[in-house]
């Protein structure tokens, strides 16, 4: 009854997959002290199915323009601390995964070459996000005070760690922008959408910058490099077009950039 107790609190929170963390932790623990002798057993797992299942659902993300400039206008005003506020203003910009930008290290950044190498942790691949002079900018106000360290975006508890993965999410409630509106994925299908049918680039330049397999007629994957020029003209293309939207200018659709 306790177990379930504290379960049911997470649960009434509204924060059903951490219930459903907390009581798989919970048996991981009550199974280690059967093990070890310091339980006669598992009452967790009389707790199953006492939760409903998480629905799988979409990252949320805005895709209208005005939507867009709102959150863009939200971000430049924030006024936390230089990484976090840093991080919420380069997020849109490279559109990563929330993870790959907390774990950004300065050695990956080559400033001059405007240009960030690393490997996608989901897939084990090789990835180049080109910079915008936006992103860049970003980065170039940021090296002074974590330009020393390894991560781009330390820990505001320790250098030698990457921030939390809570801390641009926790930003963004904070500016009132709301789990429905916006989250850290939502800035790739933000990208993505708008790249491709708003500015009317080419799907698979979009796909390349996205990290997503893309293949070759043949069947054969591209390498890392492959449209690099062109897809530095669409993150320079996306991050001024950001840029107008912020300060309120329409925009109109350029469907020219679909070239080969």
């Amino acid at each position: 009854p306790q177990l379930l107790q504290v379960i049911r609190r997470i649960e009434e929170r509204g924060a059903l997959e951490t219930a459903h963390r907390v009581l798989g932790c919970c048996g991981q623990v009550f199974r280690y002290a059967v093990a070890t002798g310091r339980a006669e057993r598992d009452p967790s797992g009389d707790l199953r199915g006492a939760l409903p299942p998480v629905k799988s659902r979409h990252f949320a993300a805005v895709t209208e323009p005005d939507q867009i400039a709102a959150v863009l206008q939200a971000i430049d005003g924030y006024e936390g601390t230089l990484p976090v506020r840093c991080a919420l203003r380069l997020a849109p910009l490279v559109f990563v995964r929330p993870g790959e930008l907390r774990k950004a290290e300065w050695a990956d950044i080559d400033l001059d070459a405007a240009e960030w190498r690393y490997t996608v942790t989901k897939t084990n691949t090789p990835h180049i996000v080109p910079l915008s002079r936006q992103a860049v900018a970003i980065l170039r106000e940021l090296q002074p005070l974590t330009g020393r360290g390894n991560y781009v975006f330390p820990s505001a508890r320790s250098a030698s760690r990457p921030m939390s993965d809570n801390a641009v999410l926790a930003a963004m409630r904070r500016m009132g922008i709301g789990k429905d509106e916006m989250s850290g994925h939502g800035f790739r299908a933000m990208a993505r959408t708008i790249l491709d049918e708003v500015l009317g680039f080419r799907p698979d330049y979009i796909e390349h910058q996205l990290a997503h397999a893309v293949r070759d007629p043949n069947g054969r994957a591209y390498n890392r490099t492959a449209h690099l020029p062109e897809r530095h003209k669409m993150m320079q293309a996306w991050a001024d077009y950001l840029d107008k939207l912020k300060s309120g200018a329409k925009v109109i659709p350029l469907h020219e950039n679909r070239s080969a």
